[in-house]
């Protein structure tokens, strides 16, 4: 297992071991019935605090290979569904926290860079003879072992829009990595190696201009929500059912 592909599903056991977890599982049903489809490229925008973080570990956890999910996720919501086990485990995933790269990378104009060397390096144990050391851009890496094994990916992005919030000044840095989601995202040979692409963060897509060229992507907001709005946040049952079980009072 990898720091960015195919990271496992210890993160989203943690969540599991927690005094409190609510399932919300129900999201994979949804993740499944998009999944190869043209609406496959998810973009899910909430405030601070709504799980985003632990959806994208859920989403690891059970599209990842290497590791063993079933009984992980076989009483939990989801685990109930028709073809439950049939994208359980089945696919590379690539897992990036841009929050988490900006100190490792030296800073936001070397996010791409890092982002790019470290998968690519991580890819190629898994993918030896087919990734030569002349290919240092990540999409053509993976359009390159889609197209030698036909395996397609599954990529997961939180706190996408970190760069667009913290960096407003940095025009540099923002172009250079909105180029990059746009190189991962769109055209022909993304929809060919990209089973599902899934970006959590606070601001919506297609809010920002200079984004137009990612409108390939669904964008679900607080406003907007639409099929995952039981599944972000807690709702207000939720929220009776933990007050009781801890005696805290709800008003």
């Amino acid at each position: 297992m990898g720091r960015f592909v195919n990271s496992g599903n210890s993160a989203f056991q943690v969540a599991l071991n927690s005094e409190i977890y609510v399932d919300k599982t129900g999201l994979l049903a949804y993740t499944n019935k998009v999944m190869d489809t043209t609406a496959k490229f998810i973009c899910n925008s909430r405030p601070r605090r709504f799980g985003k973080s632990i959806t994208a570990d859920m989403l690891t956890a059970y599209y990842c290979k290497g590791c063993s999910s079933e009984e992980m996720f076989s009483s939990l919501e989801i685990g109930q569904a028709p073809g439950f086990t049939k994208y359980l485990n089945q696919y590379d995933v690539i897992h990036l926290d841009i929050q988490w790269c900006m100190e490792p990378a030296g800073g936001p104009e070397n996010v791409v860079s890092y982002i790019t060397e470290k998968t690519i390096l991580e890819l190629r144990n898994y993918y030896p003879e087919i990734l030569p050391d002349s290919i240092s851009s990540l999409p053509e890496a993976l359009s390159c072992i889609n197209t030698a094994t036909g395996q397609k990916f599954v990529v997961i992005i939180d706190e996408w829009d970190v760069l667009i919030r913290d960096e407003a000044h940095n025009q540099a840095a923002q172009e250079m990595y909105i180029d990059f989601l746009r190189n991962m995202f769109k055209g022909i040979e993304a929809s060919k190696y990209i089973a599902l692409a899934y970006l959590t963060g606070i601001l919506p897509i297609k809010k920002l201009k200079t984004q137009s060229a990612l409108n390939n992507f669904t964008q679900f907001t607080m406003l907007n929500a639409g099929p995952l709005t039981p599944y972000i946040g807690f709702n207000e049952d939720e929220v009776i059912d933990l007050c009781e079980k801890y005696e805290i009072d709800f008003a």
